[in-house]
């Protein structure tokens, strides 16, 4: 029988080459490290100056717009909205009059002896709370005494997120418009009126001024899908304005 000599294995000599890479490695990164640590002091030494003044400056403004807060604009607020009373009043009384209401108007939008009206309050304390409602009173104010055009430029400047103030004031522009014999100006802003803060108190009601001028400017197509809207989702409003005559209206139109 054949016999066959087996081959010894070689033993393996003892160098830990792996380890001595993780080493090598690890020597390069804490290098690299050092030299960008180093890199970033030499940064900050070359612009600790220039970077201290822009801090500096931040906080100065910070504390300045604190400031300014504090001392002009919250002083200024409280003095335009202490100052609106007396308007305010004066026009309460003429919306409710059953005569003068022009001269309360007047005086509203003008003031007396030493007291602010719309006019100046929207004037002297522009930028405040006040101010901006000051721009509206001034507007319908303006708008009841005929002064359309007035009326346009002061409601124009008022600015709300309020669901009933803010269709009011687009609705005033465009009743404006409309009393100016500017029939798709007064459209334009009815539907802005509609849309802006919907709700069922104001936004079936400029749906209507919307359709009844679409009517005026012979297109019954639009008014119908206008008083359209009033009858589907304005139940109430629409019974009680007789919605369904409007819609006929526009339906016999445009045969």
């Amino acid at each position: 029988m054949a016999t066959y000599k087996k081959k010894g294995q070689k033993k393996a000599k003892n160098a830990p080459v792996d380890h001595v890479e993780e080493e090598s490695t690890t020597a390069e990164v804490f290098k690299n490290l050092e030299e960008s640590a180093s890199k970033s002091e030499q940064w900050i030494e070359k612009f600790q100056k220039p970077l201290f003044s822009g801090l500096v400056i931040i906080v100065a403004l910070i504390l300045g717009y604190i400031a300014y807060n504090s001392y002009i604009i919250e002083p200024k607020e409280q003095d335009a909205a202490n100052e609106l009373s007396f308007p305010k009043e004066n026009f309460d009384l003429a919306v409710n009059a059953t005569s003068d209401a022009n001269a309360l108007f007047t005086l509203a939008l003008e003031g007396t002896n030493g007291k602010y009206g719309f006019v100046d309050i929207a004037n002297k304390y522009s930028g405040t709370d006040a101010a901006n409602l000051a721009n509206y009173y001034a507007g319908i104010s303006n708008l009841k005494l005929n002064n359309y055009k007035v009326a346009i430029s002061y409601l124009e400047n008022f600015t709300s997120n309020d669901a009933f103030l803010a269709p009011a004031a687009l609705g005033a522009i465009g009743d404006a418009f409309a009393d100016l014999n500017q029939n798709e100006d007064a459209l334009s802003y009815y539907e802005k009126a509609a849309n802006i803060q919907k709700n069922s108190a104001t936004t079936p009601l400029y749906l209507l001024k919307a359709g009844n001028t679409a009517l005026d400017l012979g297109d019954a197509k639009k008014a119908q899908a206008l008083f359209s809207q009033i009858k589907n989702k304005y139940s109430k409003f629409s019974a009680a304005n007789n919605i369904d005559m409007h819609i006929n209206k526009a339906k016999y139109a445009q045969k």
